[in-house]
This record gives structure tokens, C-alpha cells and sequence, in this order.
């Protein structure tokens, strides 16, 4: 934590957790390899990463917890290989160089905030998997122009999509309640 100097880190494959506040603060952090024995990513782990610019979920992570990559405005791609079933509160709030996502089948749980303020993002792909996209889980993403709402979402919480300033269409089937 707060190693601003850190440009590069290994994990071992005997970790199975990359913990708390791990990196945060770790601004010149660039490249990070997370081996396939990682099964949870914690909280504020990458909070702060100014310099993160893409990252792999390797196929054994289920979890991403609350603001693990927070405010990392350099990164532009996350590619998920995993069988993530949830993806905490704003995981990656702040994202403001990203610009596409596809939530991978697996995931059934996307907390509020998570996606907030990734202003380059310009894609998304919602899973069959998500009933509720909840409070402002996409509030600021101002690149936004078309969504696409799956069938298996029964509701919308309140400023899911506040202030995404370029939104032209959202495609809604009958059954989601607003």
C-alpha cells in the first residue's frame, strides 16, 4: 500500500486472495500478473492505480469486492476469464479510460456504484444472469449511448443511468419494473 514508486508486481501462485488495500495508492503501478490460484479480489486492492492500464480476471476469481479498482483512470481494458459471480460496489467507479465491458455470464450481482464515473465507456454487455441493476450503477458514464436490458432484469434502481449525457436508447423488455 502506497508504494508510489511500484511499477511492476508478481503474485505467487500460492496466493489465493489478493487482500485489502493491497496495492492502493500504488500510482506508478503498471503491469500486474494475478495467477490462477486467486479466487477473490478485495476491497480497495487496485484503489488508486493511476497507472494500471489493463488487467485479466483469471477463470478462478469469483469476486470482486467493494472499490477494488477504484479510481484507476488509465485503465482501458479488463477482460474477464473467470466465473465471477459478483462484482462488489464501486469495483470500478472512476474508470475513466474504459469503454467497453462484457460482464461475464456467470455474474449474477453488479453492486451500486460499480461502473459510476467511467466516462470513456461507450459499450456494455449486461448478462442474462442480472434481476436488479442497482443505484447508480452506471451514474456518469457519459459516453454511454445505447444499453441493452436483458430479460432477467426485474428492476432498476433509482439513478442507474444518471447523467450519461450521450444516451440515445435503452432497450427495455416488458417485464423489468422502473
Amino acid at each position: 500500500m502506497g508504494c508510489s514508486s511500484l511499477t511492476q508486481a508478481t503474485i505467487p501462485p500460492s496466493v489465493t486472495e489478493i487482500g485489502s488495500h493491497l496495492f492502493k495508492g500504488c500510482s506508478s503501478l503498471q503491469n500486474i500478473s494475478i495467477p490462477s490460484s486467486v479466487t477473490k479480489i478485495c476491497d480497495y486492492a487496485f484503489d488508486g492505480c493511476f497507472s494500471l492500464t489493463d488487467i485479466t480476471i483469471p477463470q478462478t476469481v469469483e469476486s470482486i469486492e467493494a472499490c477494488a479498482f477504484f479510481g484507476c483512470n488509465s485503465l482501458s481494458r479488463v477482460i474477464f476469464l473467470s466465473s465471477l459471480v459478483s462484482i462488489g460496489d464501486s469495483a470500478f467507479s472512476g474508470c475513466s479510460s474504459l469503454k467497453q465491458i462484457t460482464i461475464p455470464p456467470s455474474v449474477v450481482s453488479i453492486g451500486s456504484h460499480a461502473f459510476e464515473r467511467c466516462k470513456s465507456l461507450e459499450q456494455i454487455s449486461i448478462c442474462s444472469s442480472i434481476t436488479t441493476i442497482k443505484a447508480f450503477t452506471f451514474s456518469k458514464c457519459s459516453s454511454l449511448s445505447q444499453i441493452r436490458i436483458p430479460s432477467s432484469v426485474t428492476s432498476i434502481d433509482e439513478h442507474a443511468f444518471n447523467g450519461c449525457s450521450s444516451l440515445k436508447e435503452i432497450i427495455i423488455p416488458f417485464s423489468v419494473s422502473l
